[in-house]
């Protein structure tokens, strides 16, 4: 534990060397300033906090919160990190103290990183212990010192939150670390006593923080969302009997889990209420029209995809994220990180062909595959499909599918100027064309044998379209557009999960949430007079991985709901061929696994602490099933 000392020192001349401040400049030469001269100036104070939200991100090298290259949703079965997939080692039976891979110091999860969250914390601490003693001199510094407080507050029940959703039971720590200080004494607190301090934070920061804010700076409502996605975690399967249930930094071992779900529905039910702010969905919640046309799907579909893509004031669903500026600042390069190939970006994080079969059809029926040629072929002819559309895959699936997803025929951007000639209407082409003798013609520009950067080109038939802007061409500038952390339809669906799983009377009033959120979509209701509590779960559930497809929430789901070893599958490529004629061939091609993965131990349900870590600190308990 001593390693997180360093860190206070540097961020603090590093806030001195950002910041301006005439009234500490007049003071005294740069070479002479330590890491008090932080607490001279509320204005400095908010500089350093302001570190503190960059620090969120772990290595700010590799992006801030969940804006980055490499996704956490390529730990789950929803996406595939074709630059890196070993180091997905959760994936590949590999994950241990010794080998973090993604989930490193240097890996692109390095926000999930022990050390670089108990570092933030550190900082967190040196602020809370110092602040109240910063000279102020007008009511607007007052007001400015409590907001900082809050914002303070915010930010460490973030990071302890996350200490608690990946490892369990935390060190929990409110006051700062001393150079010098005895570390071999201290040991980690049980999960209830880590979910304490994380609702404790939560609340502080909800007396301290205004309504509204400069975006990118926290609100209380953040911090009501927070404790009510933390919430949502220590009600689920698996830290209620699911894993080593007599083990308290894993497992609950006191009160019950109905407790747990009521604590989780009223936390949902007091944004919902407007306790903490106004918040809606984007877009209408009134029933869809049935059929829903092609202009229709395309306007849920842009709806939808907006959410991700705003620049400017933020919508009312968005409750807290991260703002880029065009210059300086943080950066977001979700155009080149994501972007086909043909395009000169870096085609990251490939949808897979399961996802993908999981959205709906526009009309809220299951999509199904076999068209009485199986599970993994379809195939039909120009005439065919001009008599019944629905042949192709791709045809009328739900909106968000639309707003999501990149497949192959899926208009996107108008071409660069060396790609143009192969691509003249700007459709994404992760297909081949073919002779009608059954030779190439052409391969696709968007393909691994495409003849731009053929390397970037996705490994199984998809792109991710969500996320992206297209206004930017990312090979050569930064996108501007929001990540958004929270956003109402968490709540909404925190809370039906919360109330379904409850049951009896709460059971309607969740699946109303989770109506909410289908009908701004464009599907049609769940019937909310069910009884039958598993279908219902299976509603939320899935409801879940649609709307927050790429966001990463999966890797929390599948853990919590202790579901990954029935969802981590090799992934395969989809394999398409569009002939001259204009006849298709879909192949889902399971005999190759482009990424071979399978669940080896329950004990991947938690993150191991660090080798180094526990070398320094051998009292320190690791998780179960590591050693």
């Amino acid at each position: 534990m001593k390693k997180v000392i360093s860190y206070i020192i540097p961020i603090a001349l590093l806030m001195f060397l950002v910041t301006s401040c005439e009234d500490v400049l007049d003071q005294a030469p740069v070479s002479t300033f330590n890491e008090q001269v932080v607490f001279t100036d509320i204005n400095i104070v908010k500089s350093y906090i302001g570190k503190c939200y960059d620090r969120m991100g772990g290595n700010t090298n590799y992006g801030i919160l969940g804006a980055r290259e490499d996704l956490l949703s390529s730990a789950t079965d929803q996406t595939l990190c074709i630059h890196r997939p070993s180091n997905y080692v959760n994936l590949k039976g590999a994950l241990s103290p010794d080998r973090l891979g993604f989930f490193s110091h240097t890996g692109y999860g390095g926000f999930m990183y022990w050390n670089n969250l108990y570092a933030n914390i550190q900082n967190l601490n040196y602020i809370l212990d110092n602040i109240d003693g910063v000279p102020t001199k007008t009511t607007t510094e007052d007001a400015l010192k409590t907001r900082l407080k809050g914002e303070a507050y915010f930010i460490r029940a973030y990071m302890y939150g996350r200490l608690l959703m990946n490892y369990g039971g935390a060190i929990i720590r409110t006051t700062a670390f001393k150079l010098g200080e005895d570390f071999l004494s201290i040991t980690r607190s049980t999960l209830q006593q880590t979910l304490d301090q994380v609702l404790s934070d939560c609340d502080q920061a909800i007396s301290l923080l205004p309504a509204s804010m400069e975006q990118g700076r926290a609100t209380r409502a953040a911090a009501a969302a927070l404790k009510s996605r933390v919430l949502l975690f220590c009600a689920s399967p698996l830290v209620n009997g699911g894993y080593e249930p007599t083990n308290p930094l894993v497992s609950f071992t006191t009160g019950t889990q109905a407790q747990r779900w009521a604590a989780a529905r009223d936390a949902a039910k007091a944004i919902m209420d407007g306790t903490y702010g106004t918040f809606k969905l984007a877009g209408t919640t009134e029933d869809p029209p049935s059929p829903l046309t092609e202009a229709d799907i395309k306007t849920y579909a842009d709806n939808y995809f907006n959410i991700f893509n705003q620049k400017g004031k933020w919508n009312d669903e968005t409750i807290w994220g991260i703002q880029f500026p065009l210059t300086g600042g943080n950066v977001n390069r979700a155009n080149i990180w994501y972007g086909p190939n043909g395009y000169h970006n870096w085609g990251n994080n490939n949808p897979t062909e399961p996802a993908v079969r999981e959205y709906e059809m526009a009309d809220g029926t299951p999509f199904v595959w076999d068209i009485g040629q199986g599970e993994y072929l379809r195939q039909a002819t120009a005439a065919e499909l001009e008599a019944n559309p629905y042949l192709n895959p791709y045809y009328g699936r739900e909106p968000r599918f639309y707003g999501t997803i990149l497949y192959h025929g899926a208009p996107w951007q108008q071409r660069p100027a060396d790609a143009a000639g192969f691509d003249p209407y700007n459709i994404v082409q992760t297909g081949h064309f073919y002779n009608m003798d059954g030779t190439v013609k052409a391969y696709g520009i968007d393909t691994r044998q495409g003849l731009i950067e053929s390397w970037n080109g996705t490994k199984n038939g998809y792109y991710l379209k969500k996320f992206m802007d297209p206004a930017t061409v990312g090979q050569y500038y930064f996108n501007t557009n929001t990540w958004v952390e929270f956003r109402y339809a968490e709540i909404l669906l925190n809370y039906a999960e919360a109330c379904i799983e409850l049951g009896g009377a709460d059971m309607p009033l969740g699946i109303d949430a989770l109506n909410m959120v289908r009908n701004r979509a464009g599907l049609p209701d769940r019937d909310r007079n069910t009884t039958d509590q598993d279908l219902a779960r299976q509603w939320v559930r899935h409801e879940r991985y649609i709307e927050f497809f790429a966001e990463g929430h999966q890797y929390y789901d599948m853990r919590r709901w202790m579901t990954a070893p029935q969802v981590i599958k090799n992934v395969s490529p989809m394999k398409i061929k569009q002939f001259v004629n204009g006849d298709m061939e879909w192949f889902y091609d399971t005999s190759k696994a482009e990424d071979e993965r399978y669940w080896a131990n329950d004990a991947f349900y938690w993150l191991p602490i660090t080798r180094t870590e526990i070398n320094k600190a051998p009292q320190i308990q690791q998780n179960p099933g590591y050693q």
